[in-house]
């Protein structure tokens, strides 16, 4: 079975799934009140410069000032120590409109990055106005096929005497014709274009340029000819897909599909229960052995435990076995959680160093399937495996799920006892503040149910040495660790 892209579409939400052998390997959710703004393109205003940071606040009309570095200012041509001797207040003052590009979601307290080296995505290519330079993807890895890509895009380039821009040649531009790469450099010059026209007349701040939405994102960015199927739900939206592919990526044309079934779309690779896996702490492994996913606003770690797994020969062969299949399982688990940033993960110690490469040989071979650039640094002296992973956009829990409301993110709530004795402490706090005749107590039922029953001698002793009487009464919308102490 080969690779697939199921696009699950309602009015109020979009869903795309990747899926490859059989098994979902990312998820994206995408709801129409809160849609990602990566790659949209505003008039800016900077509200606060900060030396310090050598960065600066700009106000692009969104809940939060989003963020910009120095390097992100200064043209891409600047050297290293320009960049490094350049401040931000030379190049950037309070009050000053500047065109500026998302390049990270808003995250938790985060605003969003932004960049004001422009950079829109077509097909086969990335423009980049005002430049000169013609990469081409490290992903296309043959010599001879960067070699002809690049002399295309260069002649291309030559021939067309408006504003210079710069093109990055996209993995799939891999066996691209000269016919769909040059329809490809007319389409960016058009949308630049029409940018164009709207900056001048645009007031900070202020959007100028809105990226697709994901359906129309995943046809332009996942599909390529190796794909066996995209399905869509909508009819409405296959149409819209129909026409766009005709338009951009005809090379598909022929795997869209509209999928009409009763059965959802998602249920068809149980996709639904896979969400709800990557939502979990916990990712059980074939073998026994399972990993624990501990994500935190600076990084996320993975732990690896043999859990079950005892092997048939030695305690060395067992975790060797539990390391690479963790390996494995982690690369997917990356993907369809959509983690980024800095990625910390505790293999179990192996003593054979033959084993640890493989161990890590295996992690990187996984991660060169990801969309996502991956780096993986190696062993650490403590013996953990660094590595980074691109975060642009809010990971499947931060889309999916809030801050519990009982625990405040900490993962986990005091214990009634815990409660019970603050309660008490309280209560002799008020006891030597203020003259009263008795005490109600107000707490969720745990806590009650506990200051009545293993916690009524206590309380007993309590109102003796305090001499006055303590009463007590739930509050159902009280959570575990809330309570007060009225005064009677």
């Amino acid at each position: 079975m080969g690779e697939e892209i199921l696009i699950n579409f309602t009015p109020m939400e979009t869903r795309v799934a990747v899926i490859e052998n059989g098994m979902p390997q990312e998820v994206y959710v995408e709801r129409v009140h809160r849609r990602g703004i990566v790659g949209n393109i505003y008039q800016g205003k900077v509200v606060r410069v900060l030396p310090g940071m050598q960065a600066a606040f700009v106000d692009v009309g969104l809940e939060r000032a989003a963020f910009i570095h120095v390097e992100e200012v200064l043209p891409q041509s600047a050297t290293h120590e320009e960049k490094n001797n350049t401040s931000i207040a030379q190049v950037l003052r309070e009050g000053q409109a500047l065109l500026v590009q998302v390049t990270k979601d808003p995250i938790g307290t985060k605003g969003a990055r932004l960049t004001t080296h422009i950079s829109l995505p077509s097909r086969y290519l990335v423009c980049m106005p005002g430049n000169s330079h013609v990469g081409v993807s490290q992903r296309i890895e043959d010599v001879e096929e960067r070699d002809r890509l690049r002399s295309i895009i260069q002649n291309l380039v030559s021939k067309d005497e408006s504003e210079p821009s710069g093109f990055i040649l996209r993995t799939v531009a891999e066996g691209a014709a000269e016919a769909e790469l040059e329809a490809d450099i007319q389409f960016l010059r058009r949308l630049w274009s029409s940018i164009q026209a709207k900056i001048s007349s645009a007031k900070a701040p202020s959007i100028i340029y809105e990226d697709l939405p994901l359906n129309m994102r995943a046809l332009r960015d996942m599909a390529h000819t190796g794909l066996e199927r995209i399905r869509i739900d909508s009819r409405e939206t296959f149409q819209k897909a129909e026409e766009f592919v005709k338009a951009l990526v005809p090379e598909v044309a022929d795997t869209l599909e509209y999928y009409p079934g009763e059965r959802p779309i998602f249920d068809l690779f149980n996709v639904e229960e896979e969400i709800q896996k990557a939502l979990g702490r916990k990712v059980e492994l074939k073998s026994g052995g399972y990993l624990i996913f501990d994500q935190t606003e600076a990084m996320t770690t993975v732990d690896v435990n043999t859990g079950a797994f005892v092997g048939h020969r030695n305690l060395e062969e067992t975790i060797f076995k539990t390391n690479l299949e963790a390996a494995t399982a982690i690369g997917r688990q990356l993907r369809l959680r959509n983690l980024g940033g800095i990625i910390i993960i505790d293999f179990i110690d192996m003593e054979d160093e033959d084993h640890q490469r493989q161990v890590l040989r295996t992690l990187e071979r996984v991660l060169e399937r990801d969309n996502a650039k991956c780096k993986v640094t190696g062993v650490s002296e403590l013996g953990l495996v660094e590595m980074t992973r691109k975060r642009t956009r809010e990971s499947l829990e931060q889309v999916l799920c809030d801050v519990c409301s009982e625990c405040q993110g900490r993962g986990s709530i005091k214990t009634p006892e815990t409660v019970c004795y603050e309660i008490f402490r309280e209560i002799l706090r008020q006891h030597r503040a203020y003259d009263t005749d008795s005490y109600l107590v107000l707490a969720a039922q745990p806590v009650v149910d506990y200051l009545l029953d293993d916690a009524s001698n206590h309380v007993a002793e309590l109102e003796a040495f305090i001499g006055k009487t303590i009463r007590f009464q739930v509050e159902p919308m009280y959570n575990a660790e809330s309570f007060d102490v009225v005064l009677r």
